[in-house]
């Protein structure tokens, strides 16, 4: 029956949605005013790839091969122009739209300015940054190839407000403003990525090569993502569509030092004039990394690092990618297909309970075998991307359909505890190795219309998703589940007027959620009345809950030459997941028995934005700050009781519910010193406190602590086979944390420095880019208070020279002649 009403509630939405589109489209079909236009150079000779924004009405395209554009059915007014190329001085054009068509030729100028790189990287991100409220970060390939780490996740931690939760060389998960887990949406090729991130041994399955540019969306985003947003968003976008007739690709090199990794990533793309094919395959393989320390403490009991390395932390990543589609002027199609797979090793003191029955001699015998305990993960995305221009009118229509398949296996040698029978039963249907198994399935669809008329830019949508996840394994913590979760939402843009934006949303969810029961597959003794019963126990009962929501979001942008102000106002929600509704077992990371809550409800979070802005010709500054409020934020509590049946009296940890302030913010400040050096500083501070519940008074688990970045970079103006080259230093200083929760433990402050050095070399006509990096100088030892293992005494790695190479070949340039 919940289904029956959950699949009425879509088709109905998508319904609803798709008649909002046709009658937008019919009223707009009868205004016949029209502008066409064509860049060119002082050549006469057409320019593709030219941005051209229409104001006021939010209205942007780029020219195509022929440097032509088109912008239809424009109510009368006026109306300003602003063109713009990279090479070429931007111009702004008046124009008076009447009844009938107006035509413009716009020709552009080559710039004798000399850019430097934050100019021209600066350019999009600045005019996508003015059109939303909230607070935006967008780094692009330059970026993500001179800082790049051991995940993606990594590489973004350079960012004011992200952190992340790490456990190894390769696993990470994002933390924007301290919250992360299910709380921060991850969006890849226009569908959120779904995979186990509840567990914080857990990473995202995304290959960094493959991404193009990435937006970082930090506040209340639940008015366009839906559940889990309620910290913000990461979207991961790829590489953009290759221009028509053109052919080439890229091979990346990259080696580290501290954990002996080398790997690769080759990229080919070719299109005709409307098809084309883009793909990648990538291989990383990693040692055993080192940190600096020879020994650390597990329960008290000390281990001995074999060369200061992490015994069993080797690994072996591998993705493999295709885009191919079709791109036409009113309809383009993209479909991609990825698999991202790893294969890699837990820290082998500090998984399970007896960190004293490691084989040390056998696990430092080689430093890049993967022994057990060890985590072996596969996601499969198949996804098809569509959009329709709507002919004779501004609005359009976009599409996503997606499938992906994550399959978590976690192996460790049998170890009975508690009741668990001394000897792993032979005739058990599970693999004596196989601790845990999570096997999720998960269909998506996305619909929305962006429909455009005199000063409002309205987006209307409906998204939807079906998981399913079923479980495995000798070892129980949570239980298979199936979820199905639908959302609507209208959100509009209106230009009051030139220096102003307002911005209003409005969103409704509605999710179900079944639980399937889960029995132990051994038995247990229990006291009653008439002395012990021996049964299997049930350690997860059937459950079906049902959630609704809605949520909405008020902002404002305000531009005037140097100045910026954006505010924002917003509610969001979260959909309590499974682990924290019917949990109840041990999590052998964390030493700990967790149980769960089926009575939580979702969580409801409110949130005020503000961010500041001002900017000259050597001055930038930014501020930032932020006020959040949770009435019913879901954490995990510790209690007094402890597990007797299936750990070594583990302390019980219990999910409840608690109101929660957060405050903070950011603080980003840009000085070109010298034309050739400049420095920048940022800085971050975030304070959580529990406002009720048994931790009144206590912070928030994963809380950063405040820290700062001070940035100096010299670009000297090389010519020849040098140019573009830099030399960077990075000093970052991070306060203690005394502010914790128990079971943590305060870290104490610490100062990092970190090099960057890197040019572009020209062999003959093949041009290479070099980049290296080397994190932690000077080898500190310290403890990242949002890292997974700070709770055993484990310091973050040591001295790391990374070596990146990025060889661009072309293969068919591209043309002006169109075919």
């Amino acid at each position: 029956m919940h289904q029956l009403i959950f699949y009425r509630q879509l088709w109905l939405g998508w319904v609803v949605a798709a008649l909002c589109v046709a009658l937008a489209t019919t009223s707009a079909i009868g205004q016949v005013r029209q502008l066409t236009g064509k860049v060119v150079d002082e050549r006469e000779q057409p320019l593709p790839g030219a941005t051209i924004r229409l104001s006021p009405m939010l209205l942007a395209t780029q020219s195509d091969e022929n440097g032509a554009f088109l912008f239809s059915a424009l109510p009368a007014g006026a109306y300003t122009v602003q063109v713009s190329l990279v090479g070429y001085a931007p111009q702004s054009l008046s124009l008076a739209a009447r009844t009938g068509s107006s035509h413009l030729l716009v020709r552009l100028k080559i710039s004798a300015q000399e850019l430097t790189n934050v100019v021209i990287e600066a350019n999009p991100i600045a005019l996508r940054k003015q059109e939303e409220s909230l607070n935006l970060e967008v780094v692009g390939g330059a970026f993500l190839q001179r800082y790049r780490g051991g995940s993606l996740m990594q590489t973004l931690e350079r960012l004011p407000g992200v952190k992340i939760i790490g456990i190894g060389s390769g696993q990470s998960k994002p933390l924007i403003r301290g919250l992360g887990f299910n709380r921060v949406v991850v969006v890849e090729n226009g569908v959120k990525h779904e995979g186990q991130q509840w567990g914080a041994d857990h990473g995202l399955e995304i290959d960094q090569f493959a991404a193009e540019q990435v937006e970082i969306l930090k506040g209340a985003a639940s008015f366009v993502y839906g559940s889990d947003a309620i910290g913000g968003a990461i979207e991961v976008k790829p590489a953009p569509v290759p221009a028509a007739h053109t052919a080439g690709g890229s091979v990346d090199l990259i080696g580290k030092s501290n954990n002996a990794l080398y790997g690769t990533s080759a990229n080919v793309f070719g299109r005709g004039q409307h098809w084309f094919a883009n793909a990648r395959a990538t291989y990383q393989n990693y040692g055993d990394y080192r940190v600096p320390t020879d020994q650390i403490y597990v329960y008290d009991f000390a281990v001995r690092l074999h060369n200061n390395q992490l015994r069993n932390t080797a690994g072996r990543e591998t993705g493999l990618h295709l885009h191919t589609g079709y791109v036409g002027e009113q309809l383009r199609s993209v479909l991609y297909l990825s698999y991202v797979g790893s294969r890699s090793g837990f820290f082998a003191n500090a998984h399970g309970l007896e960190p004293r029955r490691v084989d040390t001699d056998l696990h430092d015998a080689s430093s890049r075998d993967i022994l057990l305990p060890r985590q072996q993960v596969s996601h499969l995305k198949l996804i098809n991307r569509s959009q329709y221009q709507l002919p004779g009118t501004p609005h359009r229509l976009e599409a996503e359909l997606g499938y992906q398949h994550n399959f978590r296996q976690e192996f460790s040698q049998y170890v009975n505890h508690g009741y668990m029978p001394p000897v792993y039963p032979s005739d058990l249907p599970i693999p004596q190795d196989l601790e845990r198994a999570f096997d999720k399935h998960v269909y998506a669809g996305n619909l929305r219309a962006y429909l455009r008329w005199g000063r409002h830019a309205l987006t209307a949508g409906v998204n939807s998703e079906v998981q399913d996840n079923r479980i495995n394994g000798w070892s129980f913590l949570v239980p298979a589940f199936r979820q199905q979760a639908v959302g609507a939402f209208a959100y509009d843009k209106f230009q009051l007027n030139d220096h102003t934006l307002l911005h209003g949303a409005v969103r409704y969810d509605h999710a179900h959620l079944h639980i399937t029961p889960y029995t132990d597959w051994f038995p247990s003794a229990t006291p009653t009345s008439n002395g012990a019963l021996t049964e299997r126990l049930v350690r997860a009962e059937a459950l079906t809950r049902t959630f609704n929501s809605v949520v909405w979001s008020a902002g404002i942008n305000y531009n005037l030459g140097q100045w910026e102000l954006k505010g924002n106002v917003g509610k969001s929600f979260r959909v309590p997941i499974a682990k924290e509704l019917a949990a109840n077992g041990v999590n052998y990371h964390y030493f700990s028995y967790e149980r769960g809550d089926p009575a939580l409800d979702p969580e409801q979070s409110y949130q005020l934005d503000v961010s500041l802005g001002w900017k000259q010709d050597k001055w930038s500054v930014q501020l930032s700050p932020f006020f959040n409020y949770f009435p019913n934020y879901i954490y995990l509590n510790p209690t007094p009781e402890h597990d007797y049946f299936y750990g070594a009296g583990n302390q019980v940890f219990q999910y409840a519910q608690s109101r929660v302030r957060r405050y903070g913010g950011e603080v980003q400040l840009r000085y070109q010193l010298l034309p050739t050096l400049r420095t920048e500083l940022l800085a971050e501070y975030l304070r959580a406190t529990q406002l009720s519940g048994a931790k009144r008074g206590f912070t928030l688990p994963f809380s950063p602590p405040a820290s700062a970045l001070l940035n100096l970079t010299w670009s000297p103006r090389l010519s020849g086979e040098l140019s573009g080259s830099y030399f960077a230093v990075d000093y970052r200083r991070t306060a203690a944390q005394p502010n914790i929760v128990p079971p943590e433990r305060k870290t104490l402050g610490y100062q990092l420095f970190h090099v960057q050095a890197g040019t572009r070399l020209t062999l003959g006509q093949q041009p290479l880019l070099l980049s290296l990096q080397v994190q932690n100088l000077l080898n500190t030892r310290y403890l990242n208070h949002t890292s997974f293992y700070r709770l055993i005494g484990l310091p973050e790695a040591g001295r790391n020279v990374i070596l990146t190479l990025n060889l661009p070949f072309t293969i068919t340039p591209a043309t002006h002649e169109k075919n």
